[in-house]
């Protein structure tokens, strides 16, 4: 089982279902995003659709920190023969969005990726962004198994959940996530008649339908 495939069992496994609820009402596309403010979205309520543009009018994470989410996001789903990188389905943005709409998210991502780089810093003398690849996957090794996680390490390991639980909620929400999946949703099908042993088993191979 590859990373991506196993981010699919523990990331998916992993999603609550408010964070759901948030990333499905939020816009897939750039079109969608430019619907004016002024425009009653179906299903939900003027003040919803005027929050929403109030939240992504905000800036939470610093520059430091979304570029440091980034390179956390495209580790736990990176670009394969099948889709893009997280980043690539604009996770970073989904995440910054869902802090400013569920604050409770706020204190344990800012301190988790606080504690990401003096952990970087400890060991490397730079910021997690500024590590090589393999540093900064020496560290993420450490923390992205729970069960195989140091005690000291508890911190990390509570911080790198969230960030996965997040990275796969905003992930598997965009059409490249579906996509990724699999997912086909509805779709007209076409049937080709019965079956040739069927109707052979019933001695009607040469009757015409």
């Amino acid at each position: 089982m590859n990373r991506r495939d196993s981010l699919k069992a523990i990331g998916l496994t992993a999603l609550t279902t408010t964070v759901l609820l948030e990333a499905c009402k939020q816009p897939a596309t750039d079109t969608a995003a430019a619907t004016t403010k002024t425009e009653k979205e179906a299903g939900r309520e003027q003040w919803e659709t005027e929050r929403d543009e109030k939240l992504k009018s905000e800036t939470f994470f610093t520059k430091h920190e979304m570029a440091t989410i980034t390179v956390l996001a495209n580790i736990i789903i990176p670009k394969d023969g099948v889709s893009g990188s997280a980043s690539d389905a604009k996770v970073p943005e989904f995440i910054e969005f869902i802090v400013k709409d569920m604050p409770e998210h706020q204190i344990p991502m800012r301190g988790g990726l606080k504690w990401l780089d003096i952990q970087c810093f400890n060991r490397y003398e730079k910021p997690f962004v500024e590590a090589s690849t393999k540093e900064q996957i020496s560290i993420v090794d450490e923390i992205a198994y729970p069960k195989k996680a140091k005690p000291e390490m508890q911190a990390g390991v509570s911080f790198f959940n969230r960030m996965r639980s997040l990275t796969a909620s905003g992930f598997y929400t965009t059409e490249m996530g579906v996509k990724d999946i699999g997912y086909v949703g509805n779709v007209p099908n076409q049937w080709p008649g019965v079956p040739d042993d069927v109707l052979k088993q019933y001695g009607m191979e040469n009757v015409k339908v």
